[in-house]
């Protein structure tokens, strides 16, 4: 049975920024990733000006075990989600802009037209706004990443989630050279754009499996990484193996880094948008 959950992975919402945030969504008929997937971030991004939206609605096609969006079958795409959104970013005075979906097999594309459309109208909208998409792996058709390429997004970013020993209990309908592909095809196609992963840890994973994980994912050519503690949703999620410790983080860290990725995001608390205008600030020299 696991411990208690540690001090260190206690938070404090704002709540006066989570209700604004959470007036505006319903307003606009707009989901955030931050609320569907209980992020324990909301409060300190909501009141740093950047949020992550769900576009293509809160409904997973798939049904991952260490997650906590629904799974079902999605309503279609909504033709005013783009525009929709643009107004929540321009109305929140956002600096910093994270769109995500639930994975959407059930369109031919992906979701990758209305990623390119919401990356459009949020630029009209707002045009000093910095965009990241986090995307799913599409099936890994390549036409589909081309729609979302096109647009130029200022990250592009797809989740490893985990060392590839674990990835069919944890992801099933997903796959570990699947997501390599993603990355590696991406900054193949744009190397000048900013490409980011991210993994958890808490799974049951080893060191060595983790020192594989960074090596892997390296030599796709990707940037930016994120490390963050897995928290498990439910008593029918997948279980928590352990709590890494914040030293353990602060180890991943500078191993990464000392191996060459650009930005590492590396806490017990960090998430794949956690603080991600930062990496963008970081690195912005560098190209």
């Amino acid at each position: 049975m696991i411990e208690k959950k540690p001090d260190w992975l206690k938070v404090r919402y704002n709540q006066e920024a989570i209700d604004e945030v959470a007036e505006l969504m319903r307003d606009l008929n707009l989901n955030t990733v931050c609320k569907e997937a209980n992020c324990p971030n909301l409060g300190e991004c909501y009141r740093k000006h950047t949020a992550t939206f769900m576009i293509l609605g809160s409904i997973c096609t798939r049904n991952c075990r260490f997650c906590n969006v629904c799974c079902g079958r999605p309503m279609p795409p909504n033709p005013q989600e783009p525009e929709n959104v643009a107004k929540a970013v321009k109305h929140l005075h956002l600096k910093h802009v994270v769109l995500t979906c639930s994975t959407r097999d059930d369109l031919p594309d992906g979701g990758a037209r209305q990623f390119a459309n919401t990356v459009n109208a949020i630029r009209e909208l707002c045009p000093h706004t910095t965009v990241e998409t986090l995307i799913s792996d599409m099936k890994g058709d390549r036409n589909s990443l081309d729609i979302v390429l096109e647009v130029k997004p200022d990250v592009l970013n797809h989740n490893v989630e985990t060392v590839k020993e674990l990835q069919k209990e944890i992801r099933p309908q997903a796959g570990y050279e699947s997501s390599l592909g993603v990355l590696r095809y991406c900054k193949d196609k744009a190397p000048e754009m900013r490409v980011k992963t991210g993994f958890m840890v808490g799974l049951g994973e080893t060191e060595e499996q983790i020192n594989v994980l960074l090596d892997d994912v390296l030599d796709t050519g990707c940037d930016i990484l994120t490390i963050g503690q897995y928290l498990q949703p439910t008593p029918a999620h997948y279980p928590v193996a352990r709590y890494a410790t914040p030293e353990d983080f602060a180890r991943y860290k500078e191993i990464a880094l000392a191996k060459g990725f650009k930005h590492v995001a590396s806490a017990p608390l960090a998430r794949s948008s956690y603080r991600a205008w930062e990496a963008l600030e970081d690195i912005h020299d560098l190209y």
